[in-house]
């Protein structure tokens, strides 16, 4: 007959884990916070000064100083981990190794290829005549650029003795799962190379599907996880649950509460989303806020005011010039040109 504890014991278990999980978030939220407490967050390095998610992106952020890193990553074929927006060869910035433009309206996926393969695509310019380009058209060119990995981005890092964190999002479409691993492999793997590189205190894990947040919070604990969350028009991730791990936002007062519920420290939402009345009540609920992708000067600067945690911004050189001008502290740039 199994023998059953005193009730005393699970008193003192329960202390225990109590003790630990307090612990655990004083850790997280310590590892949350950027060292100046307003967290400036270069987008895909910085979008609108250089090709984005790469090499010449982050090093350009880094040497206008910013806070933090914000990128994407993807599993090739052969399981390497590479900083990609899109789950596909982009035809809007990828050129074959002829250099000529990739002719199909969506191109090949991240994960049908090589690493190998994948370097004889270039990714330094954006397609002239687009509007994509018109959009972002002070990205200057950087030519036979090819699509990093996170590895070689954080050795980059380190060989400058950059301080630099890094917020990274999964690139998981819940709606499209043949397009990727699974969530599972993708945060594995993640998780694996940022352990390697000795990353884990500055790294923050990112996701619209808010499954990989969930394995993230599992297998990696001492990393905060940052909850996405998109709705305009055309666009909602927070109600059918679909992205969301099955948290629907019917069933809540408001997006802030649930992401509490589902375990979040830090909401994300896009800028035309969030309202100051949402900013006190995620504050409330001891949540941190940080809107994307905030291009505006003005909006910048209504949202610092609203008490934002931080921005992540296509153009931290903008949102630098705003903080300057409140007097807010700034991230030191790496030294160079």
């Amino acid at each position: 007959m199994r023998k059953v504890p005193h009730p005393k014991a699970f008193i003192g278990h329960n202390t225990v884990m109590k003790k630990r999980n307090v612990a655990h978030l004083m850790l997280s939220l310590s590892l949350v916070a950027p060292v100046f407490g307003f967290d400036l967050q270069g987008h895909r390095g910085t979008r609108g000064l250089a090709p984005e998610n790469t090499m010449p992106a982050f090093e350009k952020a880094m040497r206008i100083g910013v806070d933090t890193l914000e990128l994407d990553v993807g599993l090739t074929a052969d399981n390497v981990l590479v900083i990609s927006h899109d789950r596909y060869l982009n035809p809007l910035i990828v050129r074959d190794a002829k250099g000529e433009w990739l002719p199909l309206a969506k191109g090949p996926l991240i994960r049908s290829l090589t690493y190998a393969q994948l370097q004889t695509y270039e990714l330094g310019r954006i397609k002239p005549g687009t509007p994509y380009a018109t959009q972002f058209s002070t990205q200057e060119a950087v030519d036979g650029t090819r699509m990093p990995t996170l590895a070689s981005l954080f050795a980059r890092v380190k060989q400058l003795d950059s301080k630099v964190r890094f917020n990274i999002e999964t690139k998981i479409d819940p709606t499209e799962p043949s397009d990727t691993v699974s969530p599972e492999v993708m945060t594995q793997a993640l998780v694996r190379v940022v352990r390697d590189a000795g990353m884990a205190s500055r790294v923050t894990i990112q996701s619209f599907d808010w499954r990989t947040l969930k394995i993230a919070q599992a297998i990696a604990p001492e990393m905060p996880t940052s909850y996405l969350s998109f709705q305009n028009a055309g666009n909602d991730t927070i109600s059918s649950g679909v992205w969301t791990a099955g948290y629907k936002i019917a069933d809540y007062p408001d997006i802030a509460a649930m992401v509490k519920a589902a375990g979040g420290a830090i909401w994300s939402p896009n800028g035309g989303a969030v309202t100051e009345a949402l900013v006190k009540r995620a504050h409330a609920l001891g949540l941190q806020v940080l809107p994307w992708t905030i291009n505006n000067p003005p909006e910048m600067d209504k949202l610092i005011g609203w008490g934002v945690d931080g921005i992540i911004s296509d153009y931290p050189d903008r949102l630098r010039a705003v903080m300057a001008a409140r007097g807010m502290p700034l991230p030191v740039p790496v030294p160079g040109q």
